[in-house]
């Protein structure tokens, strides 16, 4: 039995106290982690298919969308979609807590003129920094548009977040209808995910009559896939034959892919012997991993070479003279894979020719081999997150998923990347967030920015103090001036200043230590009040409420002594006039004078 791990648990608690059916497992495997999300939506449902939706939540902007026309869609989760205006930024995201592994993710996508602007959005979609797909006027044929598309890919998850990207293209805005992960065995598919390699879908068919599979029939696939009817392919349907069977198929459902049974059950074949052939889409600047799937449920073949084909891939034969029944006789799964290369046509050709009687299908796969993008060193993503956090960066500047990944978007506002030593992974070398009006405060995380070259938060609103460990390291340039920080100022962030960098920390509140500011006072150290002070401060405190406790006691000596009633002392009850004294007392002399309060005016002016 599965063992459930702390995301697992989470979610079941959090729909359980929801009051809500949990389904978490995808039956029949040990991995046990799907979720469902209806983006859009706004409550939790289970489905026809017995599939848990949760409501839209794990995004870090956008709006709700109702379609306008719900009546023609005919699942749920497809009527409602959240759209990412660009005054939320360029990069908003889905930020989903999972357990780490390998997931099938599923996105639905619709426009059906929501905004009554008659423009689908041209957009790119990214998953943990890897673009997987690109909606341009391309993606949105007329179909598209008015009844949404499903795209999946096939990714690892290693940092406990499935994080799904949508970045804006021009000012156009981001839109996704439905959201789906579920976990499956990692070493699916030849193990090709421990390569770097995500698998996108560039077309997944049955040989049936029409499509199945995970939400879209009762006839389902424990890891998510759904299978197209392959009449959108072939180059055969006048005479094609669609053969099916309800007897068992031996093999089917096995670890590591899972494949359906009901896949099997059903074959593409022809009325006589013939070239049955497939057209599939393709971008040639990728390789693409091709699944064959076969199952001899024909009766009337019952021998081997009663059908015999060859298997011809962009005009090449990849598999010669292939014998169903020869190889696993009949009722048993045989499948074939092969991995096309250098491809230089937009369109693949996948022929099956006959030697021996009308060739057989069962299904075809087809996924680019999408090598995962270089990320940006997690120590900088830690340390960029709690920035984000710290300064309060409004959700206009997009600070959403990796700041640096996927390198054909622009990094993060006022963020600047490049390839570390080893070009295996993004670096931050620059970061200038000045005049944003920022009002947080500076957090210590920054000094994990190890290749930082130059800081600007200058003109901000800024507070607090300066993080002890910041100059150390390649920093050269600091600008801090006009901002309200305080405190000690370290000698290693003084150093760069008078060791060819450049330094600027005028206009500020309260910074001392080093020259050109003023000596800090007893309660300083570094950016915060000493221990020996606070130590100090409590101890005063403590003397203060003792000196209390003796004087209230003495009073009341005194009262229970000469029995009168207790009243203000004379000198308080007429200090009217001694308090507009001493604030003309208290007024600065500005001209030659030395008080501490015009030395405070001086600093504070940064001079």
């Amino acid at each position: 039995m599965a063992v459930m791990c702390f995301w697992q648990l989470a979610y079941v608690l959090t729909l359980a106290m929801a009051g809500f059916p949990c389904y978490l497992a995808a039956e029949g495997t040990p991995y046990n982690f799907t979720i469902r999300i209806d983006c859009g939506g706004s409550s939790n449902f289970t489905n026809e298919f017995n599939q848990t939706w949760i409501a839209d939540q794990f995004y870090t902007g956008g709006i709700k969308v109702q379609l306008p026309d719900q009546q023609k869609f005919k699942f749920s989760q497809e009527k409602t979609l959240r759209s990412f205006p660009i005054t939320g930024g360029k990069k908003n995201c889905y930020e989903v807590g999972v357990p780490n592994g390998v997931y099938y993710v599923r996105m639905f996508f619709v426009y059906d003129n929501y905004d009554n602007e008659t423009h689908a959005p041209s957009f790119d979609v990214s998953i943990e920094g890897t673009v997987v797909f690109s909606w341009g006027s391309e993606a949105w044929t007329e179909d598209n548009i008015k009844f949404g598309a499903y795209s999946d890919v096939f990714t690892p998850i290693e940092d406990s977040v499935a994080t799904i990207c949508f970045y804006s293209i021009g000012t156009d805005s981001p839109l996704v209808g439905a959201l789906e992960l579920v976990q499956v065995d990692p070493n699916c598919y030849n193990k090709v995910l421990h390569e770097n390699i995500l698998l996108v879908n560039y077309g997944r068919f049955t040989g049936g009559s029409s499509s199945f599979g995970a939400g879209m029939s009762k006839e389902t696939d424990i890891t998510g896939r759904a299978w197209d009817t392959d009449l959108d392919f072939t180059q055969s349907a006048a005479n094609r034959v669609v053969l099916t069977t309800d007897q068992g198929i031996k093999n089917a459902n096995r670890a590591p892919n899972y494949f359906p049974m009901y896949l099997y059950q059903r074959a593409h074949t022809l009325s006589y012997e013939d070239t049955l052939e497939f057209l599939l889409p393709i971008d040639p600047k990728l390789d693409y991993m091709l699944w064959f799937h076969f199952a001899e449920i024909d009766p009337k073949i019952s021998a081997s070479r009663q059908r015999v084909f060859d298997i011809v891939v962009s005009g090449k034969i990849v598999f010669h003279n292939v014998d169903i029944y020869k190889e696993v006789g009949n009722y048993a799964v045989y499948d074939l894979q092969f991995t096309a290369r250098n491809l230089t046509n937009a369109t693949l050709s996948v022929k099956l020719v006959p030697h021996t009687g009308a060739p057989l299908i069962s299904g075809l796969e087809n996924y680019a081999l999408l090598p995962k993008e270089v990320p940006t060193d997690p120590i900088d993503v830690k340390a960029m997150r709690a920035i984000k956090r710290s300064l309060l960066i409004p959700e206009r500047m997009g600070w959403n998923g990796d700041p640096c990944a996927p390198q054909n978007w622009d990094a993060w506002e006022g963020v600047t990347c490049n390839h570390g030593e080893s070009k295996e992974i993004l670096i931050l070398t620059h970061l200038v967030l000045s005049n944003q009006g920022l009002q947080g405060s500076i957090d210590s995380e920054i000094t994990g920015l190890k290749h930082l070259l130059s800081l600007n938060l200058s003109n901000n609103l800024i507070k607090g103090g300066i993080p002890e460990g910041l100059g150390k390291g390649l920093l050269r340039v600091v600008l801090l001036n006009g901002n309200r920080l305080s405190g000690e100022v370290s000698e290693a962030l003084y150093s760069i200043g008078v060791t060819g960098g450049y330094v600027n920390l005028s206009d500020n509140d309260a910074l001392c230590g080093v020259p050109s500011l003023p000596a800090c006072s007893l309660l300083w150290e570094g950016s915060h009040m000493s221990i020996g002070s606070k130590v100090a401060i409590a101890f005063g405190v403590i003397a203060g409420v003792a000196l209390t406790l003796v004087a209230a006691y003495i009073i009341i000596k005194r009262k229970n002594s000469e029995d009168y009633k207790f009243g203000l002392p004379h000198k308080l009850a007429s200090s009217g006039r001694g308090t507009r004294y001493n604030r003309q007392k208290s007024r600065p002399k500005y001209e030659g004078d030395s008080s501490p309060y015009v030395r405070n005016i001086f600093n504070r002016s940064g001079y």
